[in-house]
């Protein structure tokens, strides 16, 4: 994501939702690593949480009903799509519909959280022509597990961050002080034992028997 550091900078807010967008859409900008993202941001005051929350949430809902719609859309000719055909294919379409046949929308509550199945579960719940309302209702409901858990691990590990490079800091310091001790240690002893050295070998008076 080094790309979109300037874009996050500038438009935070902004920043974030774009990138919920442009992941539905095939760019390379996971879900999960994005509430990371906002966490994160959180946690060193970038952003706020209450606006962060309203964006990403808003953000989270919108990708993941576009998908619901397209799945709506085209029903079970999705498979035959050159965008989609990628994602999902007529084996998992079958095998998902017999979940959803079974369980109905706890699969769109579960699902969301599978990895690699969350954009099937959303197509094929439009597929199956379930109820816009129902499905942003269970979607809804099940987003604010996501972004507690994401963006939760994102701030305390962001505050983790910011814990552990003071302590570097503190660390840095105390090592620069006993390096100056030793080396001021080293130079004092050098010079002692340099005194000691020469006025022990100093000149030595002769002696006459006569």
């Amino acid at each position: 994501m080094g790309e979109t550091i300037p874009l996050i900078e500038d438009f935070p807010y902004i920043g974030l939702f774009l990138l919920m967008i442009l992941g539905t859409v095939g760019l390379p900008f996971p879900e999960d690593g994005i509430l990371l993202l906002s966490g994160l941001l959180t946690a060193h005051h970038v952003i706020r949480p209450l606006p962060a929350f309203f964006v990403v949430y808003s953000g989270l809902l919108m990708t993941d009903f576009l998908l619901y719609s397209a799945g709506k859309r085209y029903g079970r000719r999705l498979v035959e799509h050159r965008r989609f055909q990628k994602i999902i294919t007529n084996e998992r379409l079958t095998k998902l519909e017999g979940k959803f046949k079974k369980w109905g929308v706890l699969v769109v509550f579960f699902g969301r959280h599978l990895l690699g199945l969350r954009t099937q579960i959303f197509l094929v719940a439009g597929v199956m022509r379930m109820s816009w309302k129902k499905f942003l209702l269970v979607d809804g409901i099940s987003a604010l597990v996501t972004i507690t858990l994401w963006g939760g691990l994102g701030y305390v590990g962001g505050n983790r961050v910011q814990a552990l490079e003071t302590e570097i800091t503190i660390i840095e310091q105390m090592v620069m002080v006993i390096l100056g001790i030793s080396v001021g240690s080293l130079l004092l002893l050098r010079y002692l034992k340099k005194r000691y050295t020469s006025g022990k070998s100093g000149p030595i008076e002769r002696i006459d028997f006569q």
